[in-house]
């Protein structure tokens, strides 16, 4: 076996155990738990969790989904988010190599689906993502060949700042909150890691993948969920991933396409 198939196979195991330390993430943020210690249990029986039940991927097909103890289902969301996370870090790996660019693709990555599953099921971003963030973007910002630490400060700056201003002229407009102040942290962390350079790009595809989701949502239940909140988290974080790829792509070729028709 050759060392770059050796690496992959490191960078997808890797990635399942990140993804099982967000589930963590995910379950605890947003009851205010300690993440840091404490042991996984079931949140039926409150059993603790053993070591070889808690592997990766394997331990969901093993146990078929259900809880050692008390044979209470164990929710999708936690082999899906190992699954995903270790199939992006595999994926990075893959696109840049052992690199700078993988680590901060994956860290970047890894905090935007633990925003996108909170976002979506209790309609908080919390502080203790998005504020470490800022400061892990600006941090990484000297390592990271997307950025320089100026773009990454005026990208901070230009995020927070532009949909602070767009959340008071849509809560001046709908005569209600509009976006949260979680939304806006989001955009200011979101700025510090793509620059500002992404940020009118990370705005626009969020606003138009929102829209197809809201109208989407509006078919399937035939307007019964019409009223229904719509939380804009995840989908300023799938428009930064997709910044995260194409966005210098994007940017070229508005800049010396687009704008030399004109």
């Amino acid at each position: 076996m050759n060392p770059e198939m050796i690496l992959s196979i490191y960078a997808f195991g890797l990635g399942a155990f990140i993804g099982s330390f967000l589930n963590v993430l995910i379950h605890r943020l947003p009851r205010k738990e300690n993440f840091v210690t404490g042991r996984s249990h079931c949140p039926k029986c409150n059993e603790m969790i053993r070591w070889y039940d808690n592997i990766p991927l394997l331990s969901f097909v093993i146990l078929r989904a259900k809880c050692r103890r008390c044979k209470a289902p164990i929710s999708w969301r936690y082999p899906a988010v190992e699954l995903v996370t270790a199939l992006f870090f595999l994926l990075a790996f893959t696109l840049y190599g052992l690199s700078f660019h993988t680590m901060v693709a994956a860290i970047f990555f890894s905090m935007l689906l633990v925003v996108t599953f909170i976002d979506f099921e209790y309609y908080i971003i919390p502080d203790r993502i998005t504020y470490p963030g800022m400061v892990l973007g600006l941090g990484l910002s000297f390592v990271n060949p997307l950025v320089t630490p100026l773009d990454a400060l005026i990208g901070l700056v230009a995020g927070g700042t532009s949909l602070y201003l767009l959340a008071i002229l849509g809560d001046y407009l709908f005569k209600k909150e509009s976006l949260g102040g979680g939304d806006i942290k989001l955009a200011a962390m979101l700025g510090a890691f793509l620059g500002w350079k992404n940020i009118i790009f990370i705005f626009f595809g969020a606003a138009v993948l929102g829209l197809i989701f809201a109208v989407g949502q509006m078919v399937i239940s035939r307007k019964e969920g019409a009223g229904r909140m719509i939380p804009f988290g995840p989908f300023l974080s799938l428009a930064a991933l997709l910044a995260l790829f194409f966005g210098e792509m994007l940017i070229d070729f508005y800049v010396h396409d687009i704008l030399a028709l004109n």
